[in-house]
């Protein structure tokens, strides 16, 4: 891809779609819209124009957890939400252009649609926003009141918990399901914006240039799965927290498209380096009930990496490597640098060697947008 159409996709994503912290969004949504988001998920973008009908087939839990409930979410929650759908956020959300830059199993990555290598992808990572995040602190305050109560003792508040079945428990769960499906419109509306960045760069509809989703995994759930455990199924809630769902083949919860190949799992790299799409494996699925990592993972606090690294360095690195970079403030370009984190490629094919998923592709940014 060359510089001039780098810097202009990087441009068109960095116009579309608005990032930094608590940015407010372009997609209009009133609190009717926001209660109808936090309970059908995809199916409110879908209504709304803002999806394509195949999308939600290519979303885990087809865009949408059924237990929600949006009572559950507290007016706080919903009013940082408002404002948020269709935003990137900041921290270590992106959205990037991508170029295929080697394809490990050809059958898996031609289902997906992703097969020739040079070909451009988009990769977005982001989640449920300050909704989600405040449904994450006032679940701490409640569940610290039930833990004193139940006789439960943690060395870090961070890691508060309730029994399933405990009031708290029960509310939690479907205020963090009503959260997921936040996450799956905003990502949704994130999608609409990108295709519109595309067409306004090249002119063409993002039909014609065959936008479509590969898959859209969550990186931070507890949902109800059945596993075998010592040869017995159960049901077990099974918390990603930093993981990622990793499915194998003929799983029944994972699209049509990707019953042969098993589940796409997408690892987001640093904005230096390279992305993976993996796939489950049947390892997996009795080994760590069907999950796998979900990110390279911090190397320094994100104190220390402003520290020790310098602004314009960092950006200079990425000009060398051919990579356009928008960001909307500056001093997260060092707690977001390559040096900040673990090498992906080890961490990745950790997961290979482990068995506990396989590579299909590698994935190198050109174009980078971060809040």
């Amino acid at each position: 891809v060359e510089g001039d159409v780098r810097e202009r996709l990087a441009q068109s994503l960095f116009d579309h779609i608005p990032v930094g912290v608590g940015t407010k969004g372009v997609i209009p949504a009133n609190a009717k819209d926001l209660d109808e988001v936090l309970l059908s998920g995809i199916d409110w973008a879908l209504k709304q124009g803002y999806a394509w009908p195949e999308d939600k087939e290519h979303c885990e839990e087809n865009g949408r957890m059924m237990t929600a409930d949006p009572t559950k979410v507290s007016k706080r929650a919903k009013k940082r939400g408002l404002t948020q759908l269709g935003t990137l956020g900041a921290g270590n959300h992106y959205a990037e252009v991508q170029v295929v830059e080697e394809v490990y199993d050809e059958a898996a990555a031609a289902r997906m649609g992703i097969g020739k290598v040079g070909q451009v992808c988009v990769m977005i990572h982001s989640g449920s926003r300050g909704l989600g995040h405040q449904v994450a602190t006032d679940a701490l305050v409640s569940m610290e009141k039930a833990m004193a109560r139940d006789g439960i003792v943690l060395n870090d508040r961070q890691l508060s918990c309730a029994r399933i079945n405990s009031q708290e428990g029960k509310d939690y769960l479907v205020a963090m399901s009503a959260a997921a499906n936040f996450a799956w419109v905003n990502r949704s509306c994130m999608t609409y914006l990108a295709r519109r960045a595309f067409a306004k760069v090249f002119d063409r509809t993002p039909e014609d240039m065959d936008m479509h989703l590969v898959y859209d995994v969550s990186h931070n759930i507890a949902k109800v799965e059945r596993h075998e455990v010592e040869g017995v199924v159960k049901s077990l809630l099974v918390h990603r927290k930093g993981s990622t769902r990793a499915f194998p083949p003929h799983h029944p919860l994972i699209p049509i498209d990707y019953q042969f190949t098993g589940q796409p799992v997408l690892i987001g790299g640093t904005m230096g380096t390279c992305s993976y799409v993996l796939a489950g494996t049947e390892e997996g699925m009795r080994e760590t009930f069907g999950s796998t990592c979900h990110g390279a993972g911090r190397a320094l606090s994100r104190s220390a990496s402003r520290r020790k690294l310098n602004y314009q360095e960092v950006l200079d690195f990425l000009k060398e490597r051919g990579i356009s970079i928008r960001v909307a403030s500056p001093k997260l370009v060092t707690e977001e640098a390559p040096e900040s984190y673990k090498d992906v490629v080890d961490v990745v094919d950790t997961c290979q060697e482990a068995g506990i998923s396989r590579k299909v592709v590698k994935l190198r940014p050109i174009a980078v947008v971060k809040g």
